[in-house]
């Protein structure tokens, strides 16, 4: 009996957001029409409001929380350890309360994971409510699509800013090329009233660190915010922004985002959106077309103008440099992220983007 003060903690309440995310995520994976509704009715009236709050700061709430929230354990970690040493008297009761912080911290967390984002994973396909037609293709399929895209990427690519080096380089700074990004995400809202958003995607300052991590982009859960590595070359950055918007907005499937990053961009009036986002839609289904067929591929590589080359190549540069064996460990825990939230296909569900991409052309052509 004499133990049992340590458990009487006010703060213990809170175990209960466990059972209640367990139930929450049960519930949302047995029936994909309660997702949905949860979707479309629940996640926006709070996460419209909090997105709005956490624009208001030019700079990532989210970043910094998580530089704090190490610092924290840190300092809790040592000065707790150095306590239950020093005092020898009710040690069990310091322990328990030493180990109430993390546990309840890591039980607000995973409350929050799923009522802010692992619900939204089991809503209903974007294919779905956007009546676009997904079916297995052929190859000429596929290369139709990527003789399609690169001769788009090279038209709209004479219409943008290069550098020095003749490289793709943003016409405007990034605070604007974000306002345009929440400006282009928001105009999809007529023709799909499931998209929109209050937030602006916003500058990771440790960008780099992303890099090594093989991160473009992060959807911030606990903060709502769509935070955009922009170390990493300019051409990505416009879908990057586009492709966290759709997170925020409810559509966490990576396939989904990235093709709902497409739809954002090509219909920005933004040229440096329309061809990032033509750009990424093309890396995307010419690496399926190299996996499919070589010989396909090697005649889509010969339509590509010089200036595109010089995008390609430098951007491949760019993430060889990265290519460590922590992108690998961070690679690998995504992986298993992805499939832990219904994502049975782990890091390649990314590659279903170009199956939305032929959807979509299918359907622009027979228009």
């Amino acid at each position: 009996m004499k133990y049992l003060g340590a458990f009487r903690l006010r703060r213990f309440w809170l175990l209960l957001l466990l059972p209640a995310a367990f139930a929450l995520d049960l519930a949302a994976k047995a029936s994909p029409d309660f997702a949905e509704w949860y979707a479309v009715t629940v996640y926006p009236v709070y996460a419209q409001f909090f997105a709005a709050i956490t624009g208001l700061v030019p700079f990532s709430i989210g970043e910094f929380c998580l530089i704090a929230l190490v610092v924290f354990l840190l300092v809790y970690l040592a000065r707790g350890i150095y306590r239950l040493i020093r005092h020898k008297e009710a040690r069990f009761a310091r322990l328990v309360r030493f180990l109430s912080i993390p546990v309840l911290m890591a039980v607000c967390i995973a409350f929050l994971c799923v009522t802010n984002y692992g619900t939204n994973h089991r809503r209903y396909a974007f294919a779905d409510v956007s009546g676009l037609t997904v079916r297995e293709s052929t190859a000429e399929e596929l290369y139709d699509l990527c003789v399609a895209l690169t001769q788009a990427a090279n038209t709209l690519r004479e219409d943008v800013q290069e550098d020095e080096n003749g490289v793709f380089c943003l016409s405007a700074s990034l605070s604007d090329s974000a306002a345009r990004a929440k400006t282009a995400f928001n105009a999809l809202h007529d023709d799909y009233p499931t998209l929109y958003t209050t937030g602006t995607p916003k500058a990771v300052v440790f960008s780099e660190v992303m890099s090594y991590l093989d991160i473009s982009g992060i959807y911030c859960p606990f903060t709502f915010e769509a935070n955009v590595n922009v170390h990493m070359d300019d051409v990505a950055i416009p879908f990057t922004m586009c492709h966290e918007l759709s997170h925020l907005s409810g559509y966490m499937r990576e396939d989904e985002a990235n093709f709902i990053a497409f739809l954002a961009c090509i219909r920005s009036d933004d040229a440096d959106f329309r061809y990032s986002g033509v750009y990424l839609a093309m890396v995307h289904a010419t690496n399926a077309l190299y996996s499919t067929d070589y010989a396909l591929w090697e005649q889509v590589a010969a339509l590509r103008s010089e200036a595109l080359r010089r995008d390609i190549a430098s951007n491949n540069a760019y993430w060889a440099r990265y290519d460590t064996p922590v992108a690998e460990v961070s690679n690998k825990v995504n992986d298993a992220y992805l499939k832990a939230n219904g994502q049975t296909s782990g890091v390649r569900s990314y590659g279903r983007m170009v199956d939305l991409l032929l959807a979509y052309y299918r359907e622009q052509t027979a228009a």
